[in-house]
């Protein structure tokens, strides 16, 4: 048997019309941004959550510092008015639960004023116990500093103040003025769950409108003590999949090393 090179071949099948096929390729799928990442602070969701929350939300300097130091690019705040609308604040609970002294709404509290002010307490449990309570300014910039996006909730607690004929415009602009104070120099984003308050956001700060950032990425419900991450990791890699530009979570840590290799 007369063996073929490949030469002739080659020019046997071109004389037939006929061409050696190439072969196929795989082509890989397109790479994923890697989403900007929000550290949020978890509350419990069970029963009586106010009696097992361990006031873990970034509302203050060493929330922060944590965040940045997990690898946050953003970190979330809760934004509170004092009484009359006197003081914009960072705070979680409607009350003072989880602070020295008497509890109170914070609506009815003063700033600085009386023996039973809001600036002299401090939080009384878990990893942030002896934190004060930052007002929304001092929080900015603190955020500022570490090079960090502020994301800001105003609570749905504020609206009676808010919305208040007297009080109103005192308490929009203890929010308002320090956020145009400092958005010029850093990234600022704002929402609320309260559907009043965030179109009053609209009107107000058009341009800092959450929208679709900081898109939540949990599916775990937050409890005390805190449930693994590794339940979230079949959500984590579901929106992953479809490139939010950014993602909210309460694992900052865990997720940061999760996302290592996932993304570009």
């Amino acid at each position: 048997m007369t063996i073929m090179t490949k030469a002739a071949l080659l020019s046997t099948l071109a004389a037939l019309g006929t061409t050696l096929a190439a072969p196929a390729t795989h082509a890989r799928p397109a790479a994923v941004a890697c989403p900007e990442v929000f550290g949020h602070g978890g509350y419990p969701t069970g029963p009586n959550p106010w009696d097992r929350d361990q006031i873990r939300q970034p509302n203050h300097a060493r929330g922060i510092d944590d965040q940045k130091a997990w690898g946050a690019d953003g970190v979330e705040g809760d934004v509170q008015v004092t009484k009359q609308g006197t003081k914009a604040v960072m705070w979680h609970n409607t009350t003072t639960n989880g602070l020295t002294g008497t509890r109170k709404n914070i609506t009815d509290l003063w700033w600085a004023a009386g023996s039973d002010n809001l600036r002299d307490r401090s939080i009384t449990r878990g990893p942030y116990k002896g934190q004060k309570v930052h007002t929304l300014r001092q929080w900015l910039d603190h955020v500022k500093s570490r090079g960090m996006i502020a994301l800001l909730e105003i609570k749905p607690e504020a609206r009676p103040v808010l919305s208040d004929p007297t009080y109103g415009a005192q308490a929009w602009k203890e929010v308002s003025d320090p956020i145009k104070e400092r958005q010029a120099s850093m990234r600022i984003l704002v929402y609320s769950n309260d559907s009043w308050i965030q179109s009053e956001l609209a009107k107000r700060h058009p341009g800092l409108l959450k929208g679709s950032q900081a898109r939540w990425t949990d599916s775990v419900g937050w409890e005390e003590p805190p449930p693994s991450w590794t339940g979230n990791t079949a959500r984590w890699t579901e929106v992953l999949a479809q490139a939010p530009k950014s993602v909210m979570t309460n694992y900052t840590k865990e997720y940061r090393a999760w996302l290592q290799g996932k993304c570009i």
